[in-house]
């Protein structure tokens, strides 16, 4: 039997509950939602956050990485004083402040392809925040395997992307994506990244996440998102599926 709002829960997401595209169905839908967020960088500390505080039921942080100070000016859910820690354990400290309610489930190692897919059959939703292709690639082909819908985001320099991916609706995936566009060479820590433009990414990631679990999304699968962060652009591109992709051609 799903969970139901509380009276307490009812008011803190009031302002959501009052949304007619939200109301309490939408409420709930989030409250019974598991969501799977890789990375907690950049990306995930914001998407995690605004997932919490909007009400989801049930967070899973997936890194294996540690709290450092360089950290600190973009990965904004941490604090000075959480230097050393592992960023999953940092970040469910701080979530819990924010919504106790939140069941937080942490993982701080990395995942071979068989932990992960059952990791993901165990979610509705999966935001990939790592930094780096092989991850995305596993991520994507993982999710593809097990039909579940994928929010890619990355960013580097000024520029950001987003993609969605939804087995269900037979959309191309993130390997037909890389296909199309040139393989970034370089890390953040060599080509660098503007805190403002990743937390965007990252807030987005979230956006789309919170609206397809409650039945809606304002991004078509398959087709990507691109954000110029020096002069604020936005721009959509339509991503043909690659009929040899190995890993959704055949889906």
């Amino acid at each position: 039997m799903p969970d139901t709002l509380s009276y307490a829960q009812a008011v803190t997401f009031n302002r959501h509950i009052v949304l007619p595209r939200v109301d309490l169905a939408g409420q709930e839908a989030l409250l019974n939602a598991r969501v799977l967020v890789i990375g907690m960088g950049g990306l995930g500390c914001p998407a995690a956050q605004l997932l919490c505080s909007s009400g989801v039921g049930d967070l899973t942080l997936v890194d294996d990485d540690t709290v450092e100070r360089s950290n600190l000016p973009r990965q904004i859910l941490f604090s000075a004083g959480q230097t050393g820690q592992f960023k999953v354990h940092a970040a469910r400290d701080r979530l819990h402040q924010l919504n106790p309610d939140c069941c937080i489930n942490t993982i701080n190692e990395r995942l071979d392809d068989d932990a992960l897919a059952t990791l993901v059959k165990r979610h509705d939703i999966v935001l990939d925040c790592t930094d780096n292709s092989a991850s995305r690639q596993q991520i994507n082909r993982v999710c593809y395997s097990q039909g579940k819908p994928l929010v890619s985001g990355a960013a580097i320099r000024f520029e950001g992307q987003l993609l969605v991916i939804d087995p269900a609706s037979h959309s191309p995936c993130y390997q037909c994506v890389s296909r199309l566009i040139t393989e970034q060479p370089l890390s953040c820590v060599e080509a660098g990244i503007f805190a403002p433009v990743v937390a965007t990414i990252g807030i987005q990631q979230a956006h789309i996440a919170l609206l397809m679990l409650m039945g809606t999304s304002v991004l078509t699968p398959g087709e990507l998102l691109t954000y110029d962060g020096q002069t604020l652009n936005w721009q959509r591109f339509s991503v043909p599926s690659d009929p040899f992709c190995d890993v959704c051609s055949n889906q």
